[in-house]
C-alpha cells in the first residue's frame, strides 16, 4: 500500500513556467483521494542561471540544486532525495510504499492526475505511462497541430499507446531501484526506465486517462525532446 508519495520536477531556467506547473501538482495533491497522504514536491533546479529556486520555494516545493546540466541526472538526484527524505520522515516505511511521480515544469498535470496513479497502484500496477496533449499551439503553422495529432494517435490505442513521456510518468519506488533508475542521459532518460522496468518483469500501466498539457513552445531546452518534434512538424506541415 502507498503510504507517501513525491513528485520530482526537473527544471532548467524556467522561471517563467515552473509557477503554473506547481499549482498544478499541488490542486492534485488536494484531491479527496490523495490528500491524507503526504506528497513531498522536489524541484530540482538544474544549471540554472535565472530564479527557478527561489519560485520553487515561493510555490512550496522543495528544491535541489545541481549543476548536472543533465535531464537523466535530474531526474535521478531529484527521485533519490525524495525517496531518501520519505524513508527518513516515516519510521517504518518501505520503498514499496513510496510513489514517485514524475512531470516537467513546462506542464501542467490534471486535478486527478494523482488519484488516478494512486488507483494503479492499488491495483497491482509498479509503473504508470501516460500521454500528453497540447493546448497551445502559438509560434506554430496552423496545420502542425493536425499533424501532431495524427502521429500521435498512429495505428490507435487498442491495447494502451506506444508513448513515454518524462512529463506523464509514475513508478514505485523499489521497482524504481531495482530497474535501476534515471540513467544519466540528456534525451531518453524516461524510455530507458520504462525498458528496464519491463525488463525485470514489473507491471507498466499504458493510460490515456489524465493526459498533461505540456507546452509546444519553440525552442528545446533539451536537444531531440519533444520541443525538437514538434519543431520537426512544423517543416513537414510548413
Amino acid at each position: 500500500m502507498i503510504r507517501a508519495l513525491a513528485v520530482v520536477v526537473p527544471a532548467r531556467d524556467e522561471q517563467e513556467l515552473l509557477g503554473g506547473c506547481l499549482e498544478a501538482v499541488h490542486r492534485a495533491a488536494r484531491h479527496p483521494r490523495v490528500r491524507d497522504l503526504p506528497v513531498r514536491v522536489v524541484v530540482v533546479a538544474d544549471a540554472c542561471t535565472d530564479g527557478t529556486a527561489a519560485i520553487a520555494r515561493r510555490h512550496g516545493a522543495e528544491p535541489l540544486e545541481l549543476a548536472a546540466g543533465n535531464v537523466g541526472a535530474a531526474r535521478a538526484a531529484g527521485s533519490d532525495h525524495a525517496l531518501d527524505a520519505a524513508l527518513a520522515s516515516r519510521p517504518g516505511l518501505a520503498p514499496d510504499g513510496v510513489w514517485l511521480a514524475h512531470t516537467d515544469a513546462d506542464s501542467l498535470v490534471p486535478v486527478g492526475w494523482l488519484a488516478q496513479q494512486l488507483a494503479h497502484a492499488a491495483a497491482g500496477w509498479h509503473a504508470v505511462v501516460g500521454t500528453v496533449r497540447v493546448t497551445d499551439w502559438s509560434g506554430h503553422p496552423d496545420s502542425t497541430a493536425a499533424a501532431f495529432r495524427r502521429h500521435y494517435r498512429q495505428g490507435g490505442w487498442f491495447a494502451g499507446h506506444p508513448h513515454i513521456h518524462g512529463a506523464n510518468l509514475a513508478v514505485r519506488a523499489d521497482a524504481y531501484r531495482a530497474a535501476g533508475g534515471f540513467e544519466p542521459l540528456t534525451v531518453g532518460e524516461d524510455r530507458a526506465l520504462v525498458a528496464g522496468l519491463e525488463a525485470t518483469g514489473h507491471r507498466v500501466k499504458r493510460t490515456t486517462r489524465c493526459p498533461v498539457a505540456t507546452s509546444a513552445r519553440r525552442g528545446s531546452h533539451v536537444r531531440g525532446g519533444f520541443g525538437d518534434f514538434l519543431q520537426d512538424l512544423d517543416a513537414l506541415a510548413g
